[in-house]
């Protein structure tokens, strides 16, 4: 295995926000000759299928309790033929992701921390070990608002073991990403840091790249060095949607979060849920909809994801996409800032005034001014904060076009809800 992965924010789309449970192989290929038509160029080269793939019946958001699941002699689940046809004689996954590569794109999974009740209640064998599923499970250590799962027993003999057959599993399938919920932030349990090691063991064992992200959160900022250590993407909050004042709390959670980021490790302030969403879910009472932001607080959200340096996750159904959305999502100049920045951080926040900034590491430096407050205001930045001098060339990024130099200053006109953002030169 290479010895950083995720060498960047990961880019991707993920079925959640717009399927929920029930995404179909038809639909994750939808969405991968998408992205392969019209991101891949971009950076964007995550496809993930989330929550309950082996649920044959799931409908919607929401979780139908103690359903038969499909699984294997090992306790290990696999993808419902009825939703998935090509994993059909124990393909698994594999021929899917092998349409996603060859797309030049790469696939990735959602799982439940834990080992399924109905492998407990079977005693099914653990795969490379002398115990069974009952001897591992940690039966009170449940999660709240699904019932698939028991925790494992950490401190078991053959915890290990049982992790470890998980993900040689999806190594044989090709899997380049796996999200683990239930386990950054339980409302039951809190941070679930021995499980964390045993699936961060278990990757380290499994002899393929895998970009491992945790879910939900608010995951601890007192954990952020260890997570750091075993994961590549931790949730800082839980599940968010297309709500202003969801919005609004993610500038306190990213500058709380700021000193976390860097190369391999990333704090993930969760998906982005634009374009055509909720189409089989029940989310807040708002279903198949479009997204509920508006175009400034759609580039709100984009820019502080992107100045943070965020993971971006895609939530919307992409072949529905209109002009407006593409453009958000290809504007190789706001892109490149996840990708090539540094020092990413808040300046101040003054009330409904908030700035951050980053350098480029060409030398350039970024400067994003938000108003927060439901009033066009004025924000403006000394340039002596960001340790610049003399005549600044000064590029909108959104925009995409010059505007006069500065010296000493830069102010603008920012309109409720939205932001600038600038790069400045020499």
């Amino acid at each position: 295995m290479s010895a950083i992965i995720a060498k960047t924010p990961p880019m991707g789309w993920n079925s959640w926000d717009c399927f929920g449970t029930s995404v179909t192989e038809a639909e994750v290929i939808a969405n991968t000759d998408y992205m392969a038509a019209h991101l891949k160029p971009y950076g964007w080269e995550y496809i993930i299928v989330d929550i309950q793939w082996y649920e044959p019946d799931a409908e919607s958001s929401h979780y139908r309790p103690f359903v038969p699941l499909e699984m294997d002699e090992y306790g290990r689940l696999l993808p419902s033929v009825k939703r998935f046809p090509s994993a059909a004689e124990g393909k698994g996954f594999k021929p899917l992701a092998d349409y996603v590569h060859s797309q030049g794109l790469k696939f990735g999974m959602h799982i439940m921390r834990g080992i399924p009740r109905q492998a407990v209640h079977s005693d099914t064998q653990v795969l490379g070990s002398a115990v069974t599923a009952r001897k591992i499970a940690h039966t009170n250590s449940i999660c709240p608002w699904n019932t698939d799962m028991y925790g494992v027993n950490p401190n078991k003999p053959g915890a290990q073991e049982y992790y470890n057959s998980l993900f040689n599993l999806y190594a044989e399938w090709g899997v380049d990403f796996i999200k683990v919920d239930d386990i950054a932030q339980s409302k039951l349990y809190g941070y679930h840091k021995g499980e964390v090691e045993l699936v961060h063991k278990a990757i380290g064992q499994c002899g393929r790249d895998i970009v491992l992200s945790l879910s939900p959160g608010p995951a601890p900022v007192e954990e952020g060095d260890h997570l750091r250590k075993h994961a590549n993407m931790w949730r800082m909050t839980d599940d968010y949607w297309d709500d202003w004042k969801d919005l609004i709390v993610m500038f306190d959670k990213c500058h709380s979060w700021a000193p976390y980021v860097g190369l391999g490790h990333w704090p993930d302030a969760d998906m982005l849920p634009l374009g055509h969403l909720a189409i089989r879910s029940r989310e807040r009472n708002a279903g198949n909809r479009l997204t509920r932001f508006t175009k400034d607080e759609q580039r709100t959200m984009m820019t502080l994801w992107c100045m943070f340096r965020s993971p971006l996750m895609f939530g919307g159904h992409m072949p529905d996409n209109d002009e407006w959305t593409l453009s958000l999502l290809t504007n190789e100049e706001v892109l490149r800032i996840l990708s090539h920045s540094y020092w990413n951080r808040q300046l101040f926040r003054d009330g409904d005034r908030v700035a951050w900034t980053a350098k480029d590491e060409g030398g350039d430096v970024y400067l994003a001014l938000f108003n927060l407050g439901s009033e066009e205001i004025s924000v403006s930045v000394d340039l002596d904060l960001l340790e610049l001098t003399g005549s600044m060339e000064l590029r909108d990024l959104w925009e995409q076009k010059y505007l006069p130099a500065v010296i000493g200053r830069v102010e603008a006109v920012v309109p409720s809800h939205g932001c600038v953002l600038y790069k400045l030169s020499q």
